[in-house]
């Protein structure tokens, strides 16, 4: 039976951001989920308190209905989606056939980067929320290589308030980005199938980190060279290669 997949994204991001990859892979008949972060494409629903815990919470529900309809799944994650994916594996390894992340990782002595600095600081962060201005996001985002079509479509997004405030919790919620003192912990629990796929550019987690994660536990790490943080829609011709072979040695 084909394995199940579920794509989770980042920030700022959405589910638009996995069309290139998607795309590439062509998983045909394979049975994919690719759902937004509550409060991101829409209103946050009544009650979510958007912290890390929650989306956690909210993405073991996901992968719940996904196993409970085709079996252990693989989980792919980016950005937040991917720090979600590996404590995702933490808590239900049992639901989890492997999980491969991109540009972000769980791991005790990263510090975040600026902007999710100013997102954690009270009124700093409601101030720069205010002052950043879609076009100007889109702009940003196709800079740091983000095909053009999309960075309009999530910057797009940004007028929702939802997302914004969304955004400050769940910075918020992990102190920036910081995972000393609570998810790092718990790295060990990590099932043993897992990969890394990195953007060699990202200027958000430097591929530094990445390669630190690789040595301490083995997970295995694959170099997207010429992209940086986005490097699941700026390089997706190589990024599907990169799955689609540790999906084979499974």
């Amino acid at each position: 039976m084909t394995t199940a997949k579920l794509f989770l994204h980042g920030v700022p991001d959405s589910p638009a951001i996995w069309r290139p990859l998607l795309g590439a892979l062509d998983l045909g008949d394979t049975p994919v989920a690719v759902p937004a972060l509550p409060g991101f494409t829409g209103p946050l629903p009544a009650g979510f308190p958007a912290t890390k815990e929650a989306y956690a919470d909210w993405a073991v529900g996901e992968v719940e209905a996904l196993f409970a309809a085709h079996g252990p799944i693989d989980i792919v994650g980016h950005d937040w989606g991917a720090l979600i994916a590996q404590r995702v594996a933490m808590l239900r390894p049992e639901l989890v056939r492997s999980w491969a992340i991109s540009n972000a990782v769980i791991d005790p002595d990263y510090r975040g980067h600026r902007l999710a600095r100013i997102w954690n600081t009270p009124v700093l962060g409601e101030v720069f929320m205010a002052l950043s201005k879609p076009a100007r996001l889109a702009g940003g985002l196709a800079a740091q290589g983000m095909p053009a079509d999309i960075a309009a479509e999530e910057a797009a997004q940004w007028a929702n308030r939802d997302k914004r405030r969304a955004i400050l919790k769940l910075y918020r919620s992990a102190k920036g980005l910081s995972f000393e003192h609570d998810w790092a912990r718990d790295i060990a629990k990590l099932p043993a199938n897992g990969t890394l796929v990195w953007g060699a550019g990202d200027p958000y987690v430097e591929l530094s980190v990445a390669q630190r994660f690789a040595a301490n536990t083995g997970t295995p790490l694959a170099v997207i060279e010429g992209a940086g943080h986005w490097a699941i829609a700026e390089r997706p011709a190589e990024v599907a290669a990169a799955l689609r072979d540790f999906w084979s040695r499974l």
